[in-house]
């Protein structure tokens, strides 16, 4: 157990994990008042982090009395004191630097109050807010990221499947004549290596072929491709997105790459596949809104209001419209789908409170969303759902997420090695080769 120090908190690592204050062990915490002036703004609305405003606010409740505000309360054994910050003068420090008095500056004014009342104790601010940690560094303040739910290695979603080389060739042709696998035991060592549904590329001198260890059955299968919905693989990671997108035993895949890799194209054209197996597909992705277009400003009914938001689910959709037979068996059903409702595409928001079962729930951008936030979505999954993530870590529009601590990256990490789970990362681009060019060089 190291030194006791004190925390400071800004609003957005209660915005991001409502449960933040169980996570700083025997340390003791300090909530500006401004924090909470600004929680409250946050209280009223739909969205997660109004959720977590509103959750934080009864945490707070249950574990305080009326003594917050003079002595602290306690979090519980092995845990450290909460303090509520209130009152005191605009430090001198802050105002020489930030004469306006905003909610950032009165943090770290408060910050620096904390210091200097505990003279013989280390006091940090924990923000999410890079541009207030560079203002709390210029003053001389020790400042971190809230990292509790940070991933530490993010090598997996820049490249490829492995290749293992050096296979006994025998071995696979016997892969090649045998559909069902060959039990993993006889690919020692690389047997120990392997984590279920891996998939992968098994070479020897003279053949090679796509496989993977299914956990079911404990076996290496070989990988064909194949065609869903007029939607063919056009390289070994496309190949595999579909081997595991196809197989009902794995109930979660996360799907990540950049722009242009056909994350979730792939996703739907194995959902249209799949129709037959569950009640309904579910295309959702998460509302971020730009500039002064929230949903607020923006004119018609909920459909319409979200429609804008929507409209690169859509462009998937006419996309693999466009690759069916026009009048064929695929179009008339793809049709039916849409009138009875069975393929909807809505705002993430709306899935809050629902029990999801037989459904294949596609959540698009989810690299926007929080590690609570995926949990949430997760725990929506009732019996017989299939749930597919897809999003490019590297394109995050939340200004207090990065490619550590996104629900994407949150949930690849902490599946893996999980039957159930599945983790495909596209690389190459195959929308085309502009859109490949662009990725590669701006």
């Amino acid at each position: 157990m190291g030194t006791k120090k004190n925390f400071v908190l800004d609003t957005n690592v209660i915005l991001h994990d409502y449960k933040c204050i169980e996570n700083f062990q025997e340390n003791d915490i300090y909530l500006p008042i401004v924090v909470l002036e600004e929680l409250d703004k946050f209280k009223r609305g739909s969205d997660q982090i109004n959720y977590n405003a509103r959750e934080f606010v009864r945490e707070l409740d249950m574990v305080t009395t009326n003594d917050l505000f003079t002595k602290g309360a306690s979090l519980g054994p092995n845990l450290g004191m909460l303090h509520v910050v209130v009152g005191g003068e605009y430090h001198p420090k802050v105002a020489e630097s930030f004469v306006e008095k905003t909610p950032d500056h009165r943090i770290l004014s408060c910050t620096f109050r904390v210091a200097d009342a505990h003279p013989d104790m280390q006091t940090i601010l924990v923000t999410k807010d890079v541009n207030l940690r560079m203002k709390a560094r210029s003053l001389g303040l020790k400042v971190e990221d809230y990292i509790t739910d940070k991933v530490v290695n993010v090598d997996i979603f820049e490249k490829a499947q492995e290749t293992y080389e050096g296979i006994d060739a025998a071995l696979i042709d016997e892969l090649y004549a045998a559909p069902s696998g060959i039990d993993v035991e006889r690919f020692e060592p690389l047997a120990s290596k392997l984590v279920p549904n891996e998939c992968f590329v098994l070479k020897s001198e003279r053949n090679s072929v796509l496989a993977r260890f299914n956990p079911f059955t404990a076996k290496v299968k070989r990988v064909d491709k194949s065609t869903n919905y007029g939607i063919q693989p056009r390289n070994a990671e496309q190949t595999f997105a579909f081997e595991v997108l196809n197989d009902p035993e794995v109930k979660l895949i996360g799907l990540t790459g950049k722009a242009g890799t056909g994350k979730t194209l792939l996703a739907l054209a194995s959902a249209l596949k799949q129709s037959d197996e569950y009640k309904q597909i579910l295309l959702a992705r998460p509302i971020v809104a730009l500039a002064n277009k929230d949903l607020g400003f923006l004119p018609g009914d909920e459909k319409q209001k979200v429609a804008p938001y929507m409209q690169p689910l859509f462009d998937n959709l006419n996309f693999i419209k466009r690759q069916i037979t026009y009048n064929g068996s695929e179009a008339r059903r793809l049709d039916e789908l849409q009138k009875e409702n069975r393929l909807a595409i809505e705002a993430l928001a709306f899935i809050r409170g629902r029990s999801l079962s037989d459904t294949f729930c596609i959540i698009d951008e989810a690299q926007n969303l929080t590690p609570h936030e995926i949990k949430t979505i997760i725990t929506r999954a009732g019996e017989g759902t299939k749930m597919v993530f897809t999003g490019d870590i590297q394109q995050i529009d939340s200004p207090y997420l990065d490619a550590q601590s996104n629900g994407l990256a949150y949930m690849v990490d902490k599946m893996k090695g999980q039957e159930l789970f599945a983790h495909i990362n596209l690389v190459k681009g195959e929308r085309s080769e502009l859109s490949e060019l662009a990725s590669n060089l701006l």
